[in-house]
C-alpha cells in the first residue's frame, strides 16, 4: 500500500470492471455505516426509559418535551398530576408535597376498582398538555400537543390505597362535524396486553350510544390501534348476528344499533366475508358457522374486564348545551 492512499492500490490485481463493482460497494457500505452513526448519535440525545409510579418503561418514540427534559436519558413524571421532573430525588420531593391522587376532572364511571374522569382541555390545560406529551412516547401517528383547549379527554383509572393510577385515555373532539368519537387512544405499556384497551374503544362507543351517535375513530390509526379496533369491530358485529332473528338486515340497522360507522362495519364484513354487493346494494351474508365458531372461542376467553352501561353517570354535552340554549 501506498503512503499516500489511505485506499490498497487495486491497478492490475483485478479486471477494471471488477474494481468499478467494489467501489460502488464499498461507497454504498461507507454510506450505509455514516447513516447508523447519525442514528445511534440521535438516540444517544433522547429519553430512553421512563419511570411513572411504580412501573418503568420503555420509551418508543420522540416526544417534543422541552429541550433540558428531551435530551435525559430516563424521564420521571408523576403519576397522578403528570408533571414531568428530571431526577429520582426531585420526584420523590415532588410527591411528599403533591395534593393531586386522581384526574382533575368529573368522575364519570366507576364500577369495582376502575373509574373514568372526563377532563375538559379548556380548564385544564396543563394537565392536558402533559397527558398529551406522556402519550406521544408511545406514539408513532400525530397527537395533539398544545392546542388541547378544543378537545375532552376521557382518563381510564385503576384505584388502589394511593389513588387512582391512569391506564390510559382517549381524546375527543367537543365540536366535530365527522362524528369522531376518538381523536387519540393509548394503553400505557404495563396495561397493555390485558384487556383495557378493549375496555377504552368499548367506553367511546357507549358514549356516542348517549349522544345517540354513531361514531367512528380519527383516521388515520397506529398499527396497533387498527388491530384492536378490527377486533372490536368484529367481535360486536358477529355477537349482533349470532341473535339476529330477521331476515335481512341493513347496514344502516347495524349501524344504528352498534353506534359503528357504517365504512367500519362494511370494511369489517368484507374482511370477514359477510358482505355482499348485489343489484347496487351491501348484503350481509349470515355464515352461521363462521359466527358460531367465533363465539366458541369467545366463549373458552371469558373476558373480566368489560364497560357496564349502569355505571356511566353522564349527561351528553350536545344535551347540556341544548337545555342552555332553551333557557335563554
Amino acid at each position: 500500500m501506498s503512503k499516500s492512499h489511505r485506499e490498497p492500490i487495486l491497478d492490475n490485481l483485478a479486471p477494471e470492471f471488477d474494481v468499478k463493482l467494489f467501489k460502488e460497494a464499498q461507497a454504498c457500505a461507507a454510506e450505509e455505516f455514516e447513516g447508523i452513526l447519525k442514528q445511534n448519535d440521535n438516540q444517544c440525545g433522547r429519553i430512553r426509559t421512563l419511570q411513572m409510579g411504580r412501573y418503568e418503561m420503555d420509551v418508543w418514540y420522540v416526544s417534543p418535551y422541552p429541550e433540558e427534559y428531551k435530551m435525559l436519558p430516563k424521564l420521571y413524571i408523576c403519576e397522578f398530576c403528570l408533571k414531568y421532573i428530571n431526577s429520582q430525588t426531585v420526584l420523590r420531593r415532588h410527591i411528599s408535597k403533591c395534593i393531586w391522587r386522581y384526574p382533575p376532572g368529573d368522575e364519570i364511571y366507576r364500577k369495582d376498582n376502575i373509574s373514568f374522569f372526563e377532563v375538559d382541555g379548556q380548564k385544564n390545560k396543563t394537565y392536558c398538555q402533559n397527558l398529551c406529551l406522556l402519550a406521544k412516547l408511545f406514539l408513532d401517528h400525530k397527537t395533539l400537543y398544545f392546542d388541547v383547549e378544543p378537545f375532552l379527554f376521557y382518563v381510564m383509572t385503576e384505584y388502589d390505597s394511593e389513588g387512582a393510577h391512569i391506564i390510559g385515555y382517549f381524546s375527543k373532539e367537543k365540536n366535530t362535524f365527522l362524528n369522531f368519537n376518538v381523536s387519540c387512544i393509548l394503553t400505557l405499556p404495563p396495561y397493555q396486553r390485558q384487556g383495557y384497551g378493549r375496555m377504552l374503544i368499548d367506553f367511546s362507543y357507549l358514549l356516542s350510544k348517549a349522544e345517540e351517535k354513531v361514531g367512528s375513530p380519527e383516521k388515520p390509526l397506529s398499527d396497533l390501534g387498527l388491530i384492536s379496533y378490527r377486533s372490536y369491530w368484529k367481535s360486536i358485529l358477529l355477537e349482533y348476528l349470532s341473535t339476529y332473528e330477521g331476515k335481512g338486515i341493513s347496514i344502516k340497522v347495524l349501524s344504528q344499533e352498534t353506534a359503528i360507522n357504517a365504512y367500519d362495519i362494511v370494511s369489517t364484513l368484507q374482511a370477514l366475508g359477510l358482505l355482499k354487493y348485489w343489484k347496487g346494494k351491501h348484503i350481509v351474508l349470515k355464515n352461521e358457522e363462521l359466527i358460531k365458531s367465533y363465539l366458541a372461542k369467545a366463549k373458552e376467553r371469558k373476558p373480566d374486564k368489560v364497560i357496564d352501561k349502569n355505571y356511566l353517570h353522564w349527561t351528553p354535552h350536545n344535551a347540556v348545551n341544548n337545555n342552555k340554549n332553551d333557557t335563554k
